[in-house]
């Protein structure tokens, strides 16, 4: 990928009688503003933290505390999941509609949303947990909340991560940018899977089927509520303290050549546009499958472990070790997408898939923690990758168009859209299997017919799912943005990168 600011000197002897607006175009000055900071980036990649950290509590806990803990049937379960994601999913286009018409204020344009949206999430997210007495009233409580909380979170992503083409025009400290951010967000998911899981390991230790103590009248032990709400409780925190630091140390890099409203097309305009970009069209496509395959994995595997095998002691390590990997990976995937490009890269994605398949056929301990770290770094990959291409895809689009400035928001509203949709399907027809093999909720041993669908479901599923993505993903053209005109390039990137301003 070419530095903005290369051979634009030798252009100019050349080029045309300058624009009114080239004297914002000299290179040594535009070099320096490019660079980014360790501070600016570190702070950057910490305000991913917080919803990684919920996320991945609710990826792998949500759906074992809904049918265990909780004890709803698996179809009220099923019905929670998919409208919880669907909600986050129908929030991404309404983010993106009103961050794209909100204008500049003095601590930016992206800013006041994150420091907005961070409290109610903390408390949506409290309550997601929270285990009331009204045994009827349960479906409809986390339904609520969970719908709640996917959406209010999807308004802190969106910002968050549009954020991206406003910290510098640079495009390899845009991708070193998105390096410290996944980083940040996978020991996000590290801390919060690691954290929730140790706190409530004591809600699900094999012999809680033989402790009679204390029960409550509908069988939930009160152990459970308690360890449930202190982890939701240090989840919580995560939101307030990581958008401060946020806040604090990256600043927005508003363009003084853009109008003040920053508006070029309408919404609706630009979104028709943007899904009609092939390029697009195909890294959303393939990322459908290879997102909702990651999702079903970690959705499934403590379930897997507690019903399908003997794993249950492994449980927090087997996730830890995940994360783990994944979190040490990720500089590695960031070295290997530059060294031999981001299609070659896609190839770590199908890792996992034959030691999934392993895992479901030898349920042992061993072959377990094989597989969680071949998964964890998989994942890495197929978490990097498409926020690195994304904002390649939007340059491409900006150089072939040249549309004014507003479309990044609509760009990754409508990607994270499409994906958080792609999982409210898989998740929610998964879990409805559950329903019709003859789950039974809170039941310490499961009907045979359920450890198969389980088996599948942990194998044979996201394995579909990955290989159907890579093959779109890899016969699609490498996508190479346009170097011949510097000059031109830096200031196409000057008016989009900072059109949120």
């Amino acid at each position: 990928m070419a530095v903005a600011s290369e051979g634009t000197s030798a252009l100019a002897v050349e080029a045309p009688p300058p624009h009114p607006e080239s004297h914002t175009l000299e290179p040594s000055s535009d070099s320096r503003a490019g660079r980014l900071s360790f501070c600016t980036k570190l702070c950057y990649g910490i305000g991913g933290i917080p919803n990684q950290v919920a996320s991945s509590a609710t990826a792998f806990y949500l759906q074992v505390f809904l049918l265990d803990v909780a004890q709803i049937p698996a179809a009220q379960a099923s019905f929670v999941l998919f409208g919880g994601k669907v909600s986050g999913a129908a929030a991404d286009p309404v983010a993106g509609f009103f961050i794209n018409r909100s204008r500049r204020t003095g601590s930016g344009r992206l800013m006041p949303w994150l420091l907005g949206c961070s409290p109610f999430i903390a408390v949506a997210y409290f309550f997601l947990w929270f285990l009331h007495p009204f045994t009827r009233l349960r479906g409809v409580w986390y339904m609520t909340f969970y719908c709640l909380f996917q959406a209010l979170a999807t308004f802190f992503q969106v910002p968050y991560t549009a954020l991206t083409m406003l910290l510098t025009s640079n495009p390899r400290e845009r991708d070193s940018a998105t390096a410290y951010r996944i980083t940040m967000e996978m020991a996000g998911t590290l801390m919060g899977a690691t954290v929730h899981g140790l706190i409530v390991s004591g809600a699900h230790e094999p012999h809680r089927c033989e402790d009679a103590r204390l029960p409550l009248p509908d069988g939930v032990s009160p152990d459970a509520i308690h360890l449930y709400s202190i982890a939701a409780a240090v989840v919580a925190v995560t939101y307030p303290v990581c958008t401060g630091l946020l806040c604090l140390g990256v600043k927005e890099r508003p363009d003084r050549s853009a109008p003040a409203s920053g508006q070029g097309l309408s919404f609706l305009a630009g979104l028709g546009l943007t899904v009609r970009h092939p390029p697009y069209l195909k890294l959303v496509v393939s990322f459908l499958f290879i997102s909702a395959a990651v999702q079903v994995e970690q959705s499934y595997l403590v379930l897997f472990c507690t019903h399908a095998s003997r794993l249950h002691d492994h449980v927090p390590r087997l996730v830890l070790t995940i994360l783990v990997s994944a979190v040490l990976s990720t500089p590695l995937w960031e070295w290997v997408l530059h060294r031999f490009g981001k299609k070659t890269s896609a190839f770590g994605i199908c890792v996992m898939v034959p030691f999934a398949i392993l895992l479901a056929a030898v349920p042992i301990a061993p072959v377990a923690y094989i597989v969680a770290f071949v998964s964890g770094v998989s994942i890495a990959v197929s978490l990097l990758l498409p926020w690195s291409m994304l904002p390649d895809v939007v340059d491409d689009f900006q150089l072939q168009h040249q549309h004014g400035p507003g479309l990044e928001t609509i760009f990754y509203s409508s990607y994270v859209f499409f994906t958080k949709l792609s999982g409210a399907g898989a998740l929610g027809i998964s879990t409805l299997s559950l329903e019709f093999v003859g789950y039974k909720a809170g039941a310490c041993e499961q009907a045979e017919e359920v450890v198969v669908t389980l088996k599948v479901l942990i194998g044979a599923v996201p394995t579909c799912m990955i290989l159907t993505g890579l093959c779109i993903l890899l016969v699609s053209p490498t996508l190479k943005v346009p170097s011949q005109d510097p000059s031109r390039q830096l200031s196409l990137r000057r008016r989009t990168s900072y059109s949120l301003a």
